[in-house]
């Protein structure tokens, strides 16, 4: 912060000279009332610095000469090397506040400081850390005009602010806490006796794979959590913001050091901990729900699928003895004993065919029921407990709840007889014959299983939520209110590029539409990539794109010609480069331990998550280094929310680099999911039989590549859902310079909802779909001919509804824009809704006029295909850097906790986007050395020379060989 006390060193260019150091005639006139050359400079430098900082300049000697001389120009007097103090302080204090009445500006004093101090105090009741609260301080000084005190004595006034105001924050908490929680709260932070972990640590563990064991002990968990906050915790004097980051707080404390605190700030940081953890379990225990009952469905059809084959063979066995019975029977006098019969077939394998032939028939008919009734017992033991949450339903769904109350009664001690009038109308229709057959009480084994089947399909859709929990809400609870949508609405649609009006909305969409179809009817004759048969596309399979002697020859050379360089010594050149350490700040609340971490612990850390070796493997391989204090900077300083900013300072500086425009204008960006074995269970793992059989588990790194190479959004999900639900995350939580207009993926990548909400955020969503033959596409007017196109066309898209619904469908797109909810959550929702939601079927259509639209232009417009490929291949090759370097441990995960997980994922962003950085600059001065040297190289040639190289980067051995034992850097101290 030192540096605000004097003119920027930087600010030496000409237009920085003349915007910071020039003159008026009353400056001029204010600083020849000094006497002497030097006095004048000094006071002419003061009088800039004022105005310029808030500050006076504490040491003349940081003054930029450039500065000093074009002051003395402006003065006419002669120019100097440097500008000595002045000799009399009683002279230069009188100066200064001749400058200050010539500016205007006050004093600090007592009435400034009491001033400050109180709104510092009010923002920082309001969860301001002292790092921003600094930042207001100045800016609050400067906009009042008062000059600066020394930063130390700032810096000192907003911790002092910052410590009262939190102090006094913790006790209003801890008094707004019934005595009965307080108690509790010190029970909770105690580790009783023969025990090593205190029930905190238990709150604390992360959810594991969704078994009815491990459900259950949810349930019971929540149960606890309604029973202790269940006498009021009222955190009002917290805003939900500070809430969070109190929570956070408690959550990284330890029982050990939450003992150590003083009572109300014990008591606040673990009452926060237990309200947002309690939100948090309402949503894990829905999440364990609906993957328990996706494996319950998959485990009772794959038993029912083995035994169907084994009985199938058996069966056509059996059957084939039935028949030669049959023709036996058929062949023989009609007089003739049944004796004869057996003398042909047996007996025994008559009987055993028939038994055969019925258990086959019996197997096709109930078989997948049988094994769903047989996991029931399972089911069972948690399923009570979770139809017990507090559901509320969306209109239309009120059967589904009276369903659930109908299973309280029935698991309270009712009798069954309730099930006679109990609604069945989720029951499958296939289940209903024996689930429900006709005149009789339904089974309650199967009756029960269809409702939580139910349940999770209205939990998805939204059609069942919890008003408690943080994403199961209603669904417009999720996006803007309806106020706040009228206040809204004119700003959204200037800002959005839709117009407020449907019908000119339409109009544009079809002048688009009409314009492409016209387009790919004309062109069919001439394109050798589709063609029209038989009323059906054909497509011929694209060429590779060609890579050209040249090319070879280009890449081979520029990657013999790249340094080698160890991965520590990569990360430091660029955090020299970007300041990336210094976005690893703790949270604030955070007390630092005495100066035991250095700037090479934070980097250990930083490449022992993003190589996946581990804090132990790490410390072992770094003389003098612990685990402890390795751990220690993962869990304050390596944050999900820190990690994205760092990374976000490397991509911007990368973005800004004029050679990184050899590879695209950072207009197109591509996503795409990477999948990784996980050795411990947890919600995110999920079985991915394509690469990791039945039995192992694996996860997803779900990553947002920009087309000058940069990663700007990672995301690590479950392997079990398309992939197309997290597009939008990435691209609307993207804080980088990197501004996409074009985003492409991968068939799993795109649904219609998704062309959909895309249209309305101006995003042109362009995926490359694996099976485009055989996707549906749709006219926007039922009697316009497109000629020889016409066979293609599946059906109408419902402008009508479209129409009716605008508003509707612009609300939830300025919603997911301003980041009122996840994206992924409220396009599950749109995608899961019921057949009769006219706001999901409007998106449908939309998204459905979109895919049609783009199909109509990716069979005709082989530019679009190519450029498509090649940031699709950027993505893929992108995936062998990660590879790389998270090479421990065979590269698999073996973390399942989902924060865990994703600090890996972003150590590992992280480290892959300074890799690329590194690359790029190193290509840049080879590329330089080659042309000085009078070779020509193809421009088109070098935006195929992409900066993924890794072979010259080592990311093993020992670390931080030869470096100093006291390498700083500007970051905070750990």
């Amino acid at each position: 912060m030192g540096s605000r006390a004097n003119a920027p060193r930087g600010d030496t260019g000409e237009d920085a000279l003349a915007r910071r150091w020039t003159l008026t005639a009353a400056d001029a006139a204010e600083v020849l009332r000094a006497r002497g050359a030097e006095h004048r400079l000094r006071c002419a430098v003061q009088l800039c610095t004022l105005r310029a900082t808030g500050r006076f300049a504490a040491d003349y000697r940081r003054v930029p000469p450039e500065a000093v001389n074009h002051l003395a120009a402006q003065l006419g007097l002669d120019p100097v090397l440097a500008l000595p103090k002045p000799e009399r302080p009683a002279t230069e204090s009188a100066q200064l506040a001749r400058i200050r009445r010539h500016l205007g500006w006050g004093e600090f004093d007592h009435a400034a400081e009491q001033r400050l101090r109180d709104r510092l105090q009010e923002r920082a009741a309001e969860g301001m850390t002292p790092g921003p609260l600094l930042a207001l301080a100045e800016d609050l000084l400067r906009t009042a005009r008062v000059v600066l005190p020394a930063p130390g004595t700032l810096e000192r006034l907003v911790a002092s602010a910052a410590a009262h105001a939190v102090q006094d924050l913790f006790e209003r908490i801890a008094a707004g806490l019934p005595e009965r929680l307080r108690d509790a709260i010190e029970d909770l932070v105690d580790v009783p006796e023969g025990e090593h972990r205190s029930p905190l640590a238990h709150l604390k563990e992360p959810p594991p794979a969704a078994r009815a064991k491990a459900i259950s002990a949810r349930l019971a968990r929540l149960d606890l959590l309604d029973e202790l906050l269940g006498a009021g915790a009222d955190l009002s004097a917290a805003t939900p913001q500070l809430q969070q980051h109190l929570a956070q707080l408690g959550r990284r404390y330890d029982a050990q050091a939450l003992r150590r605190f003083a009572p109300p700030k014990r008591h606040a940081l673990v009452a926060a901990f237990l309200v947002e953890t309690r939100k948090g379990l309402l949503d894990q225990v829905v999440a364990m729900h609906d993957q328990y009952m996706t494996g319950f469905e998959r485990r009772s059809r794959l038993a029912y699928e083995e035994k169907h084959r084994a009985l199938r063979r058996r069966a056509k066995s059996g059957l084939d003895t039935l028949l030669g019975a049959v023709d036996v029977l058929l062949d023989a006098d009609r007089d003739a004993p049944i004796s004869r019969l057996y003398e042909a077939v047996e007996e025994a394998a008559l009987r055993g065919a028939a038994a055969d032939c019925r258990a086959f028939a019996r197997l096709e008919e109930r078989g997948l029921l049988d094994e769903l009734a047989a996991r029931y017992g399972d089911l069972r033991r948690y399923l009570p407990a979770f139809l017990r949450l507090p559901f509320e339903a969306a209109a239309g769904s009120e059967a589904l709840l009276a369903a659930i109350e109908v299973a309280r009664m029935l698991d309270a001690g009712a009798s069954e007889a309730l099930l006679d009038d109990a609604p069945r109308h989720f029951v499958p229709a296939a289940w209903r014959k024996l689930a429900c057959p006709a005149g009789q009480r339904p089974r309650r084994a199967l009756w029960e299983i269809a409702l939580a089947f139910a349940v999770r399909d209205a939990l998805r859709s939204g059609d069942l939520f919890l008003a408690a929990s943080r994403r199961h809400v209603s669904f417009w609870n999720l996006l803007m209110g309806e106020q706040q949508w009228a206040e809204a609405k004119g700003d959204v649609y200037a800002r959005l590029p839709v117009p407020p009006r449907p019908d000119e909305a339409l109009a544009a969409l079809r002048a688009r539409f009409d314009e492409a179809a016209g387009a790919a009817a004309c062109g069919l004759p001439r394109n050798l990539f589709a063609r029209i048969q038989d009323g059906e596309l054909r497509l011929r399979q694209p060429d590779a794109l060609p890579v050209t002697p040249g090319l070879r020859k280009l890449r081979a050379v520029i990657a013999a010609s790249l340094p080698q360089v160890r991965v520590e010594d990569l990360l430091r050149q660029v955090d020299r480069w970007t300041g990336l350490t210094r976005a690893l700040a703790p949270l604030g609340g955070y007390e630092p331990r005495g100066g035991e971490d250095t700037y090479r612990t934070l980097l250990a850390a930083l490449i022992a998550h993003g190589t996946n070796l581990g804090v132990a493997a790490m410390a072992g391989s770094i003389e003098g280094m612990t685990p402890d204090r390795l751990h220690h900077a993962s869990q304050w300083f390596l944050r999900e929310a820190t990690l994205k900013t760092a990374s976000k300072a490397v991509v911007d500086h990368h973005h800004a680099l004029p050679f990184s425009a050899t590879w695209g204008d950072g207009t197109l960006s591509s996503s795409d999911g990477q999948r990784f074995a996980v050795q411990r269970d947890g919600l995110l793992g999920a079985v991915y039989p394509r690469y990791f059989g039945y039995y192992d588990r694996a996860i997803t790194l779900y990553t947002h590549l920009s087309d000058r190479f940069g990663v700007f959004a990672t995301q690590a999900i479950s392997c079990a859902p398309r992939e197309a639900g997290y597009v939008l995350d990435g691209l609307l939580e993207n804080d980088t310079l990197v501004r996409p207009l074009v985003h492409t993926t991968d068939t799993h990548g795109f649904t219609e909802q998704l062309f959909g909400l895309c249209h309305l955020l101006g995003i042109a969503f362009m995926p490359r779909l694996k099976d485009l033959p055989d996707q549906q596409i749709y006219k926007l007017d039922k009697n316009t001919d497109h000629g020889p196109l016409e066979p293609l066309f599946r059906g109408v898209v419902d402008t009508a509804l479209i129409a009716e619904q605008w508003d509707q469908l612009v609300r939830i797109a300025a919603s997911l824009r301003d980041r009122t909810a996840p994206a992924h959550v409220v396009l599950q929702r749109l995608i899961s809704a019921s057949p009769a939601d006219r706001v999901s079927k409007a998106l449908t259509a939309l998204g459905r006029a979109c895919k049609t639209l783009f199909i109509l232009r990716y069979i005709h417009e082989e530019p679009t295909r190519l450029a498509i490929q090649r940031q699709l291949n950027r993505g893929e090759a992108r995936h062998s850097l990660a590879r790389w370097l998270f090479f421990a441990n065979r590269g698999e995960f073996r973390v399942g906790d989902y924060e865990e997980v994703m600090s890996k994922a972003s150590c590992l962003g992280l480290l892959s986007n300074a890799a690329v950085l590194w690359n790029t600059v190193q290509i840049e001065r080879v590329v330089g050395r080659l042309r000085a040297g009078g070779a020509e190289i193809d421009p088109a040639d070098l935006a195929h020379v992409w900066p993924l190289q890794h072979a010259r980067i080592i990311p093993n051995g020992t670390y931080f060989l030869g470096w100093p034992q006291d390498e700083t850097a500007e970051t905070a101290s750990i």
